[in-house]
């Protein structure tokens, strides 16, 4: 018969092993800040001082706080059951997050933490976890308390997260080349934070007060990836699925085309997201963005459906459905989820093609006899100059036949040597920056007048004809005034 035989884990690989789960700085600090919205704290701030003589980075927040035994608890590997119904309002799950998130990035964890002016604390060094191979954890004295750094940000209630021996986050930089290096990380931190916890710092979770987070004094603003302010963003209609009794909403969205986004705002988003690399279900838990930017393998990402977003909303009740995983940075739909978000792809891919479509639509559309051509057939889609533009039967008429038929040659060459993927390439990348009409008055009030006489030569012609003519070569949008003033002087 077989006998039991008690093997504990090396507390000391174990807990090196612990280091490598994939924790950015990032996700480090946003899984910190998971346990002050869970206490209930309205104010987070994160401090990175690396003037000491022991650089330091410390999260201060004014929630509820621990008591002594609390902290003992809290500093325990797995002091939580992930399958045990937790509070609506709790962010965390595998009672793993504190530890594992700050040796990713730290090699010495203290934690401070008041309860009615109580104060209490305890630390964890890997130093010494290595030299004892054991878990033993220092529980702190007042004094000990008392010299702790930024204790003075510790109000009657709250707690603070301390990491030293930072060795992830210098990189083995030293000097310059060191605060170089956590300056651009700190700046990745805060783009994080003001995605992930969004909806918590404007104020938009229900039954929260809205929560403020500063880094090193600087408060980080909410980022919204769907651009709800703008007037020209698509809000579609909200679906649920149950799974149980339990509702999970998804609420679709469809970004505006970059043309209506003001600069400011253009200069926003692309400072801090991809369009295309972004576009995607938002997963989020409880109010927290647990990940974004993804189909599921639905459907593949592209560029007609880069303006497609779909916001998900699912209680902590339903982790295990959703298998989110330690680092709360993966979260895979339930089944009948997936069903249903198929059927909501098809429906917003639709919306998001005919927004990016729609100004190159709008093109054609607007002129009665448009310059390009798009033609779909059997052996594909193909765009090529149109031969009954007026421009092209203009001159043709005043060309020999051999000159007209060189000519059709010449803009054959030019339709088919379209630089398709080049211009793609630019556009999706810089949509901003493609620009192909003249802002120079003078430079557009010559081809006005060479566009004329190549028309009607020194004969009249008709002004309203002309106008559609102007408009379709797209040459003088940015001067269309301009044009319309010519107009009214060369054929008054």
């Amino acid at each position: 018969m077989a006998r039991s035989h008690h093997l504990p884990p090396s507390a000391a690989s174990l807990t090196a092993s612990l280091r490598d789960l994939g924790y950015s700085l990032e996700t480090a600090v946003a899984d910190l800040i998971d346990n002050s919205i869970s206490a209930e704290a309205t104010e987070i701030r994160i401090f990175c001082d690396m003037s000491r003589t022991v650089p330091v980075l410390v999260i201060a927040d004014n929630g509820s706080g621990m008591t002594e035994r609390e902290v003992i608890l809290a500093m325990r590997h797995g002091s939580s059951d992930p399958r045990k119904e937790r509070g609506p309002k709790d962010l965390g799950r595998f009672g793993l997050g504190l530890k594992t998130a700050s040796f990713s990035q730290c090699r010495r964890l203290t934690v401070v933490s008041a309860v009615q002016d109580e104060r209490a604390g305890a630390e964890w060094s890997l130093a010494k976890i290595e030299e004892d191979d054991d878990w033993f954890i220092s529980v702190l004295d007042p004094d000990e308390i008392a010299q702790q750094p930024f204790i003075e940000m510790l109000g009657v209630n709250g707690t603070l997260v301390i990491w030293r021996d930072l060795d992830r986050l210098f990189e083995d930089e030293t000097g310059h080349k060191r605060d170089e290096i956590v300056n651009e990380k700190l700046a990745v931190v805060e783009r994080h934070l003001s995605l992930v916890f969004h909806r918590f710092l404007a104020g938009e979770v229900k039954g929260r007060k809205k929560l403020s987070i500063y880094i090193n004094g600087h408060p980080v603003a909410a980022f919204d990836p769907f651009c709800r302010k703008n007037d020209a963003t698509q809000m579609l209609c909200e679906d649920k699925v149950w799974i149980g009794d339990v509702p999970i909403v998804m609420q679709p969205y469809i970004l505006p085309h970059h043309s209506r986004l003001s600069a400011s705002e253009w200069d926003y988003y692309q400072s801090r997201s991809d369009f295309i690399s972004n576009q995607g279900a938002y997963v989020y838990r409880n109010g927290r963005l647990m990940a974004w930017g993804d189909w599921f393998r639905l459907v593949p990402k592209g560029e007609p459906t880069k303006l497609a977003r779909v916001q998900i909303d699912f209680p902590n009740s339903l982790d295990e459905a959703w298998t989110i995983d330690i680092k709360k940075s993966r979260a895979r739909p339930p089944h009948a989820v997936r069903e249903r978000l198929r059927q909501i792809i098809n429906q917003i891919t639709t919306r998001s093609i005919i927004v990016h479509r729609g100004r190159g639509q709008k093109l054609f559309q607007e002129a009665q006899s448009p310059l390009w051509e798009r033609y779909a057939d059997h052996s594909g889609i193909r765009f090529a100059i149109n031969a009954e533009h007026p421009l092209v039967t203009s001159l043709c008429a005043r060309l020999s036949s051999c000159d007209a038929s060189s000519l059709c040659v010449l803009l054959d060459s030019i339709a088919a040597a379209l630089p398709v993927e080049m211009i793609y390439s630019d556009y999706s990348t810089h949509p901003r920056e493609v620009v192909q009409i003249a802002e120079d008055r003078v430079t557009a009030l010559d081809r006005l007048k060479s566009l004329k006489q190549a028309l009607y030569g020194d004969g009249p012609g008709d002004p309203q004809v002309f106008l559609q003519i102007v408009r379709s070569t797209r040459l003088f949008d940015a001067q269309i005034e301009t044009a319309e003033k010519f107009i009214a002087e060369a054929f008054g």
